[in-house]
């Protein structure tokens, strides 16, 4: 009697862009891998293709939360005055360098699709292969703030413009899809200041398919009220990070879906 090999559950986590906030998706990638829950496919915009190649390339998520700590990363920023930004983030790439030193997408330990803007076509792209750096350096390229990257001759900016949230590459890929968003809002009686209603009216704007991306997903992760960080509130860093390990092992321990996943990988 032949005896057939039981399939391996494929499993993917979509990571959503948010500036700072994305340190979220490391202490929720954390919980899930302290839980038995390990990832074949990530897909990542803007913040999210960050804490993806660090997660892909086999950093352990708290690591990755020193590793951004200890950065100081206005050492590595430089005025843009004068063309299509006002920063340049190009030198922020030998941040990565030590961690990444084959520097390609293809060479990571695990897939991962990184969404980006091709600007110049007008068009989304995502990365399954080629440089590596300067893909992520792409999709995290906010149009106004900072200066496009150059790839091949062509300009790419913030994957989040188009698709903050890239699920639909993991579809045809996996079993099992979890979402990890980083850009709750909470409801508000009123907002103080031009900045925060800007910075609210932009992070609606990210969120505006969120309800019909949810359901792409089996599980989806969005701890409460972190769209009212600001984008670029480094201090939140490590508070973002255990407000999200939180949110997420507490999901764990609740949801029935994941209960049974984690039975079925137990079984494998």
């Amino acid at each position: 009697m032949e005896i057939k090999e039981q399939k391996k559950i494929k499993i993917g986590i979509v990571l959503s862009g948010g500036g700072i906030r994305g340190v979220a998706h490391l202490g929720v990638l954390k919980a899930f891998n302290n839980a038995g829950i390990f990832f074949d496919y990530v897909s990542g915009a803007s913040a999210g293709s960050i804490a993806g190649a660090f997660y892909a390339g086999g950093i352990d998520p708290e690591d990755g939360l020193k590793i951004f700590a200890k950065t100081k990363l206005w050492k590595f920023i430089r005025p843009a005055l004068g063309s299509l930004g006002l920063i340049n983030i190009e030198r922020t790439a030998n941040i990565f360098k030590d961690y990444f030193p084959e520097d390609r997408i293809e060479k990571l330990k695990i897939p991962l699709i990184i969404t980006a803007v091709n600007f110049s076509a007008g068009k989304i792209v995502y990365f399954e292969k080629g440089p590596l750096i300067q893909s992520v350096l792409a999709s995290s390229c906010i149009p106004g703030i900072f200066k496009p990257i150059n790839i091949n001759n062509e300009m790419y900016v913030d994957g989040g413009v188009l698709n903050n949230f890239p699920v639909e590459p993991l579809i045809n890929k996996c079993d099992f899809i979890i979402g990890s968003s980083c850009n709750h809002l909470n409801a508000v009686e009123k907002i103080s200041g031009i900045t925060n209603l800007l910075i609210r009216a932009a992070t609606m704007s990210i969120n505006h398919d969120m309800e019909q991306k949810a359901t792409l997903c089996d599980v989806l992760i969005e701890p409460k009220g972190l769209g009212e960080i600001h984008t670029f509130d480094l201090k939140k860093a490590e508070t973002v990070y255990w407000l999200a390990y939180e949110e997420t092992l507490k999901t764990i321990q609740q949801n029935e879906k994941l209960q049974d996943l984690i039975k079925k990988l137990k079984a494998e």
